[in-house]
């Protein structure tokens, strides 16, 4: 049986610059536990070998890839973020959004009374709903 699952993010050498914005932008998250890079490698030092990360309660990991990969994050995968008020929304919207790409902007789609989705500038997609 499995143990659990968690979500794995995989830079390339952003992922303290990633969780800078995350810390900071998103309410209670914090780093549970962080190991980096020595002089010894194999990643460059000071980057992130494994990371154990919570963001809004839901933890993640993250780490720095060392090898260059023909891939990186696609829309496919996003994190849904639920939004307890608008300002909430559109300030999360704004930072995350910042040097990203917008997927869809905040708006009435139906399914919800205000939605949008942007991508991160490093590439993670986060889907902001109003609650």
């Amino acid at each position: 049986m499995a143990k659990s699952v968690t979500p794995f993010l995989m830079f390339e050498g952003k992922a303290q610059e990633a969780l800078d914005l995350y810390m900071r932008v998103l309410p209670n998250s914090e780093v549970v536990s962080m190991q980096k890079y020595g002089p010894e490698g194999p990643g460059p030092e000071g980057t992130i070998m494994h990371a154990i990360v919570t963001l809004v309660g839901q933890q993640v990991m993250v780490s720095d890839s060392h090898v260059q990969h023909a891939f990186t994050f696609t829309p496919s995968i996003s994190f849904w973020v639920e939004c307890n008020d608008e300002a909430e929304l559109e300030r999360l919207f704004d930072e995350l959004g910042k040097g990203g790409q917008v997927y869809m902007p905040l708006d009435h789609y139906g399914f919800s009374t205000r939605f949008g989705w942007v991508g991160d500038r490093f590439g993670v997609t986060w889907q902001l709903n109003l609650a």
